[in-house]
C-alpha cells in the first residue's frame, strides 16, 4: 500500500507572517493531527516548538524539511482556539506567532538553548587560541557544557557568534542542542496495606509483632490505619504518604521502608493537582436576591433570548455577583462551561472566595501570578481532550485576568466580563495589543455562547453600543439592602493651602473625618493612584529634577529601598548628595506617592494600624489575598492604595474613603481622562457604606466645581455619557470613529524624525487629513529609543478591513525601503 506524503502547516512562536510548511515523516502520518506541539529547525540551527495548525497534501513550491518529533498524543489547541488568534492576529495587525506566544503557558513552549561541549579530539594546544577563546576551553573543562548566554558572561561579549564560530574551526568545541519539555506532572507517594494483611486476625497478629520489636513501624501502621477508616468491607485504601507522615509528626520515612520491605505495604506514585481543594459550603439556591436583583436577573435572561451580549449596569454594591453566580448555576446544570473575566488580580482573590463558597472546586484560577507548573495544570484541566489522570480536576468555572481567554475551552456556554470598562483588559506590550473584552465577545460568538458585561460605571463605548440596540441592556440602581449611596464631599485644596489647615498632604476635612470613624472603630481607604514615596527630586536652587539615563521622565523616589527609580524601564539609582546640574545642596522632595502618605499617616494616627497596596507590596503570588484578608479581618484601620483598592472589593465595615488627588487624572492630555476620571471616583466611592451603613466620600480637590466631580456627586452616569458623547463627535473619536497608533521607535532621533514623516506623507497619501502627526507624545524617549506617534482615525461607517489593508501596504513599503529598515513600527488597533 502506497503511503501518503503528509505536509503540515505550523504555527511558530515567532514575530513571522503567515504559516510554515513542513513535512512529515512517513512513520508520524497516523499520529499527526491539527492541535498537537511538533519539534521543528527553522533556520540553521534554531529548535523550536510549533503547533500543527492542518494537515493536507500540496507540495509546497520550496523543499520542505522534515519534522523532528510530536510531543503530544492529543491535540492541546482546538479549532475555536486557532479562529480566535487568527481573528486577533487579523484585528489586531499582528502574526499568529505572537499570538501563540501569549496564549500558551510558558511551560508548553519547549526551550532550546545552544549549547557548547568540548570536543573530545581536541588536542589540548591552548596556544592557538586568543585570549576570549582561551576563556571559553578552559570554562569547558570545568562544567562540561555551557550555554551560549554562559559564553557572552565569561567573555564579556555581546557579539560571541564568530567567536563560537573560530573554536569549531579550530576544532576545540562542538555544539549540542538540549530541548527541554518544561511542564513536570507533580508526582507524590501514595501507601497501600497489602491484601495480605486486611483481614482482622492477619493485621491484629501484624500489630501484636511490630509492638514488641519495632514500634516506630506500628505507629506508622496505626496512622495509616486512622487515616484509612473502617475500610474492611472493601480493599484497602490508597493514602498519601505525605499526609501519614504529618499524622505522626516526622519527617523519618525509615519505618515506612521497612514495612514496604516487608510486604506490609505497597508504594505507588500518582499525579496530583498542584492546586488546593475547595469545598462548598452553599448552594446558589441558598442566594435570596432582592426584588430589584430578581428583576435584573429576569430581564437578562430575557435580552438573552434577543441578544448574544448584554450590558448590566449596576452600581456599586448592588449585588451584581448574585447574579452572576445564579447564572453560573444554571450554564453548569445545562452541562456549560463559563469563564469569568475580572481586570485585576486584586479584584480575582476576593470573587474567587465567594465563588468557591457556592461552587467549590468546580472554580478554576487562571492568571500571570501562578507559577508555570499550575498554569499547565488548568489547561489540561480545562482541555476536553486531556486523559483526565488521577490528581486532575475538571474546571467547567474559570476565573481570571485576560490570559484566561486563551484556555482550550470546547463548551462556552457563557462570558462574564465584570468591570468591563477597565482598561486593564487591554494589553499594551508586546503585541497582540488585543482587548480581552472585545476579543470575549467573538470569542463567544464562535462558541455560541452569550456574553454579559457588567459595570457600575459602562464604558462611552458599550453604553452606547446598548444605546444602540448593538447589545441588551439591563439596570440595577438600587444598592442591596436599600443601603443608601455615600455621601460626597469635597475639599478645596486651593483654599486650605491658603489657610495652613493641611497636615502634610491631608485636608482638615479629610483627617476630622477619618478620626471619627477610627474612634467608632471602622475602618477607612485612602486612594492615591501614584505608587513611591515622591514623585520627583528637584533642587530649589535651578529646579533641576533627576532623570533616567533611558527615558526622558524623572525618576521617583522609593524610601523602602532608598532609590530613585524609573517607572518605565526599572533603572535605578542612589539619591544624589548634590544637584548633578549646580551641585547645590538644596534637595527636595516634591509631590507624593503612597508611601509618603503611609509614613505620613504612621506619625499623624501612631495606634492604628496602616497598610499599603500597591505594585510594590504585591508581587508575591498571594500578596494581594494577604491584605485583603488581613483588611476583612479588621487586622488594618487604614489601607491606602493605588487602582487597586478601587476595582470592585467588598469590605463590610468601611465607612470612609479618600481620594487624595483627583487633579492629575482629570487633567491628563487624553481624549479618555474625563470619563476615567468619573469611572475611579465612582468606583473608589463604591468602597464606602456597604453592609446598611451610608459611607463618606472625601474628594481633595483644587478645582471642587469641575463638573467630573459634579457628576459624581449628584450619581449622574448619563448627564456624563452625554456631555462625553457630543465632545466625542464633534472631535472624531470612539464611539463615532475608530483610532489605530503607531508608534516609531529608533535610537537615532534624527532619523526618526525624516522616517516618521516620510511614513507619514505615504499614509496622507491614501487617508488624507484622518492621518495626525507625527508627534513626540508625553514621555518621548523610552529604554534609549526615541518615540513618535502617528494616529488614524476611521469613520465607524468605513471598510476597516479595507482600511487595515491600506495601512499595512504604506507601512511594508515604508519598513523595506534600505533608510528606514531599523525603525521599529508598533501597530495599536483600538488604543486605551
Amino acid at each position: 500500500m502506497e503511503r501518503k506524503t503528509l505536509f503540515v502547516d505550523l504555527v511558530l512562536p515567532l514575530p513571522v507572517k503567515g504559516y510554515f510548511t513542513y513535512r512529515v515523516p512517513f512513520e508520524l502520518n497516523d499520529i499527526i493531527q491539527p492541535g498537537v506541539r511538533v519539534v521543528v529547525q527553522f533556520g540553521k540551527k534554531k529548535v523550536y516548538t510549533a503547533l500543527v495548525r492542518r494537515v493536507h497534501e500540496n507540495v509546497p513550491t520550496y523543499a520542505a524539511k522534515f519534522l523532528l518529533s510530536i510531543l503530544d498524543d492529543f491535540p492541546i489547541v482546538n479549532e475555536i482556539q486557532f479562529r480566535l488568534w487568527e481573528w486577533i492576529a487579523s484585528y489586531y495587525l499582528c502574526t499568529p506567532g505572537e499570538v501563540m506566544n501569549i496564549a500558551l503557558p510558558s511551560a508548553l513552549k519547549l526551550t532550546s538553548e545552544t549549547l557548547l561541549v568540548l570536543n573530545p579530539d581536541f588536542s589540548g594546544d591552548y596556544s592557538q587560541l586568543n585570549e576570549n577563546e582561551f576563556l571559553v576551553a578552559e570554562a569547558l573543562e570545568i562544567q562540561e557544557v555551557i550555554s551560549i548566554t554562559d559564553t557572552m558572561k565569561i567573555t564579556g561579549q555581546a557579539k560571541v557568534i564568530p567567536l563560537i564560530r573560530n573554536l569549531i574551526e579550530k576544532g576545540v568545541v562542538l555544539l549540542q542542542e538540549e530541548i527541554n519539555d518544561r511542564f513536570k506532572p507533580k508526582l507524590e507517594s501514595f501507601i497501600r496495606l497489602s491484601p495480605n494483611f486486611a483481614p482482622d486476625f492477619a493485621l491484629q497478629k501484624l500489630m501484636d509483632e511490630l509492638e514488641k520489636r519495632a514500634f516506630k513501624q506500628l505507629e506508622f501502621l496505626m496512622a495509616y490505619l486512622q487515616l484509612a477508616g473502617q475500610y474492611y468491607d472493601s480493599d484497602p485504601p490508597e493514602i498519601n504518604k505525605r499526609k501519614v507522615m504529618a499524622t505522626i509528626r516526622t519527617k523519618n520515612s525509615s519505618p515506612l521502608k521497612a514495612l514496604v520491605e516487608k510486604n506490609v505495604f505497597e508504594l505507588s506514585e500518582r499525579i496530583v493537582s498542584r492546586l488546593d481543594s475547595y469545598s462548598n459550603d452553599q448552594l446558589p439556591s441558598d442566594i435570596t436576591l432582592s426584588e430589584a436583583q430578581e428583576k435584573a436577573l429576569t430581564e437578562i435572561e430575557t435580552k438573552f433570548q434577543t441578544f448574544p451580549t448584554v450590558l448590566l449596569h449596576g452600581v456599586t454594591s448592588s449585588g451584581k455577583t448574585e447574579i452572576y453566580i445564579k447564572l453560573i448555576d444554571k450554564q453548569l446544570k445545562a452541562g456549560k462551561q463559563v469563564l469569568y473575566l475580572l481586570p485585576e488580580i486584586a479584584l480575582t482573590s476576593q470573587v474567587i472566595k465567594r465563588l468557591r463558597r457556592y461552587f467549590g472546586d468546580l472554580v478554576g484560577v487562571y492568571h500571570s501570578k501562578f507559577n508555570e507548573q499550575e498554569r499547565v495544570e488548568i489547561w489540561k484541566s480545562v482541555n476536553s481532550n486531556s486523559v483526565k489522570k488521577d490528581g486532575l480536576k475538571d474546571y467547567p468555572i474559570v476565573i481570571g485576568a485576560r490570559s484566561a481567554l486563551f484556555l482550550p475551552y470546547n463548551n462556552l456556554g457563557l462570558i462574564i466580563v465584570d468591570e468591563e470598562h477597565d482598561n486593564s483588559f487591554k494589553q499594551f506590550d508586546p503585541a497582540p495589543r488585543y482587548n480581552a473584552r472585545d476579543s470575549a465577545l467573538v470569542l463567544a460568538n464562535m462558541h455560541g455562547a452569550k456574553t454579559l458585561l457588567g459595570s457600575a460605571t459602562p464604558s462611552l463605548e458599550s453604553f452606547f453600543n446598548a444605546k444602540q440596540g448593538k447589545y441588551g441592556f439591563v439596570q440595577l440602581m438600587k444598592r442591596y439592602g436599600e443601603v443608601k449611596m455615600p455621601e460626597i464631599l469635597v475639599a478645596d485644596l486651593s483654599k486650605e493651602y491658603k489657610q495652613k489647615s493641611m497636615h502634610a498632604n491631608f485636608s482638615s476635612l479629610l483627617l476630622n473625618k477619618m478620626k471619627e470613624v477610627l474612634e467608632r472603630g471602622e475602618q477607612v481607604i485612602l486612594f492615591r493612584n501614584r505608587r513611591g514615596f515622591s514623585p520627583r527630586l528637584e533642587c530649589e536652587d535651578c529646579n533641576h529634577s533627576p532623570e533616567c539615563k533611558n527615558c526622558d521622565v524623572t525618576m521617583v523616589y522609593h524610601k523602602h529601598i532608598n532609590l530613585l527609580k524609573c517607572h518605565y524601564c526599572g533603572y535605578s539609582t542612589r539619591v544624589p548628595a548634590t544637584c548633578p546640574e549646580c551641585g547645590s545642596k538644596s534637595l527636595k522632595m516634591k509631590g507624593f506617592g503612597t508611601e509618603k502618605l503611609e509614613e505620613d499617616l504612621k506619625i499623624l494616627f501612631p495606634k492604628h494600624k496602616i497598610a499599603r497596596m500597591d505594585l510594590d507590596t504585591t508581587r508575591g503570588k498571594n500578596a494581594h489575598q494577604e491584605i485583603i484578608n488581613r483588611f476583612e479581618n479588621r487586622e488594618i484601620d487604614i489601607l491606602i492604595g493605588t487602582q487597586m483598592v478601587s476595582k470592585g472589593l467588598d469590605f463590610g465595615n468601611v465607612s470612609l474613603v479618600g481620594v487624595l488627588s483627583i487633579d492629575n487624572l482629570i487633567n491628563f492630555p487624553d481624549f479618555r481622562s474625563f470619563e476615567r476620571a468619573f469611572q475611579m471616583l465612582m468606583q473608589v466611592s463604591g468602597r464606602a457604606g456597604r453592609k446598611e451603613k451610608q459611607g463618606t466620600v472625601v474628594v481633595q480637590s483644587n478645582n471642587p466645581w469641575h463638573s467630573v466631580i459634579r457628576y459624581v456627586m449628584d450619581n449622574n452616569f448619563d448627564e456624563m455619557f452625554d456631555s462625553q458623547l457630543s465632545e466625542r463627535r464633534q472631535f472624531a473619536y470612539p464611539p463615532y470613529y475608530r483610532l489605530i497608533n503607531l508608534t516609531l521607535q529608533h535610537k537615532e532621533k534624527d532619523l526618526l524624525n525624516k522616517g516618521s514623516e516620510e511614513l507619514a506623507k505615504l499614509l496622507k497619501e491614501k487617508f488624507g487629513a484622518r492621518i495626525l502627526g507625527p508627534e513626540y507624545p508625553l514621555v518621548s524617549r523610552v529604554r534609549n529609543r526615541y518615540l513618535k506617534k502617528i494616529l488614524l482615525k476611521i469613520e465607524k461607517k468605513s471598510d476597516i478591513t479595507y482600511a487595515k489593508k491600506l495601512l499595512s501596504q504604506a507601512i511594508n513599503v515604508f519598513s523595506e525601503t534600505s533608510n528606514y529598515r531599523s525603525i521599529r513600527v508598533v501597530i495599536d488597533v483600538d488604543p486605551q
